[in-house]
């Protein structure tokens, strides 16, 4: 089926612009609890400074953002206290542990001093807070968006803007990769080889075999499945055969997923537990730090994260030269063709049930970070976000060598891979197949229960998202 509500997933909008994205927690002020003050109001747009002078009228409006994005949490502290060095503007940033964003979203969203500022992850969350999204269409900020692919939309009402478009695949280090090269035997002479599943699995099979004369740990990081690292498989790795289904299908969201490429994700999952640093039993134990440090330090050959890890992983001597980034591969046919995977589920949007003040503020806050020097540089230079506003065309670009890798494979005609796990039906569905992967990678579970969680699963969570129709 095609999915009446449209959000863009970027494959095309790519060529047009760089692409990057998602660094240490920030707190905010703790917030008063009350009851649920979600009244029905919508304000009419306020009037904005569009030239982004923090120094127009602000009123007596506050912000208060819950941001989605820990990896850079300490940044938007930073940023909003510029801000209100300017303005004399309030804006409170308090920041979701990880994998706890929506938990917390409706734990604030319940109190007397809601989120003026927050997010939802693409359609399907949007259909969870449709009734506090404020109409942006006649914004500032929506103004500055270079198309239409970097929105929600529903009907002609635009409910949320994408504030930063990012891309993954497998991250590698190219000097521990030729110094596999350069040993007798080896299975290719040039990263530029892998192109498909299986020169993947031959080449990550020898350095496995080869570990202790490369002097790591194993070919892939650990596949960590606590809630730091557990989304690059239950999401990010799950969107390959849902990609592929639908592309198979010539749909862009389904209420049945059938399932036609898991053989695919079972094999290219065996191979991150079987050329792994740790055995497959200790998984649940592993965390997206041990991970990303496993990579840092040159433990491990091959990483499965994006371009929102690049400041983590250059902190222990890496330079730009020393990292590449491969597809994710699994063994579909045609997918020599196959680019990165980009998109963005990260939309920004304003709480249509707070104080037209508030509304007011929240929005001249978010044009100020988008059109100021200070908020570009920030968001581009310091957070490393590729943006959909036209404003960054000037100067504005993150240096992240990760997205000009991305933006090779699109020179060199592979299609990215859009962001289809945005029509996952529920949080539940992500946490079942979690379960299911990680009980399989034990030894407690079959992969059947895998198959199970996600076709089965899809459907029922999708009926229970849709009441039951």
């Amino acid at each position: 089926m095609k999915k009446k509500l449209v959000c863009a997933l970027l494959c095309t909008a790519m060529t047009a612009a760089s692409m990057t994205g998602c660094g240490s927690s920030g707190e905010g002020n703790s917030q008063s609890e009350n009851d649920n003050a979600s009244g029905d109001h919508q304000a009419d747009a306020p009037d904005e400074n569009a030239n982004g002078d923090a120094s127009a009228d602000a009123g007596s409006g506050k912000v208060y953002y819950l941001n989605f994005k820990p990896e850079q949490g300490q940044d938007w502290v930073d940023l909003a206290a510029k801000y209100t060095e300017e303005t004399g503007v309030p804006v409170d940033v308090q920041t979701a542990a990880a994998g706890t964003y929506e938990e917390q979203l409706k734990s604030e969203m319940a109190k007397t001093e809601a989120p003026t500022l927050f997010q939802v992850n693409g359609p399907v969350g949007y259909q969870n807070w449709k009734d506090y999204c404020y109409d942006l269409k006649d914004t500032e900020v929506y103004k500055h968006v270079k198309s239409d692919d970097f929105v929600l939309k529903d009907g002609e009402a635009v409910p949320g803007i994408a504030y930063v478009i990012e891309t993954y695949g497998i991250i590698y280090n190219k000097k521990l990769l030729n110094d596999y090269i350069a040993l007798d035997g080896a299975k290719i002479q040039s990263a530029d080889e892998i192109n498909s599943f299986a020169k993947l699995k031959e080449v990550a099979d020898d350095i496995q075999a080869k570990k202790d004369d490369l002097g790591i740990a194993g070919a892939f990081t650990s596949a960590g499945m606590d809630s730091s690292s557990d989304w690059r498989f239950k999401t990010h790795l799950a969107n390959l055969p849902i990609y592929y289904e639908y592309k198979a299908d010539n749909v862009d969201a389904s209420e049945a997923i059938k399932g036609t490429y898991l053989d695919q994700y079972k094999q290219i999952w065996d191979l991150y537990l079987a050329d792994s640093t740790c055995a497959p039993g200790m998984i649940s134990g592993m965390t997206g730090d041990d991970a990303a440090a496993e990579f840092a330090v040159g433990d491990a050959v091959f990483y499965q994260n994006g371009t929102w890890a690049y400041n983590e992983i250059m902190n222990d001597g890496l330079t730009d030269d020393d990292i590449g980034m491969l597809p994710i591969y699994i063994g579909v046919e045609g997918e020599e063709n196959q680019g990165l995977c980009t998109g963005s589920e990260n939309y920004w949007c304003i709480n249509k049930n707070a104080p037209e003040e508030d509304i007011k503020a929240t929005l001249d806050f978010l044009n100020w970070v988008i059109t100021s020097d200070t908020g570009r540089d920030s968001l581009a230079n310091t957070m490393g976000f590729v943006t959909p506003f036209d404003t960054f065309d000037d100067g504005y670009q993150a240096g992240n060598p990760l997205l000009k890798i991305a933006n090779e494979y699109i020179s060199n005609g592979k299609t990215p891979v859009s962001w289809n796990f945005a029509t996952i039906p529920s949080e539940k569905w992500k946490d079942d197949v979690g379960s299911a992967l990680m009980e399989y990678a034990q030894g407690t579970g079959e992969w059947s229960a895998v198959e199970k969680a996600f076709v089965d699963g899809w459907a029922a969570e999708y009926k229970a998202a849709n009441g039951g129709n």
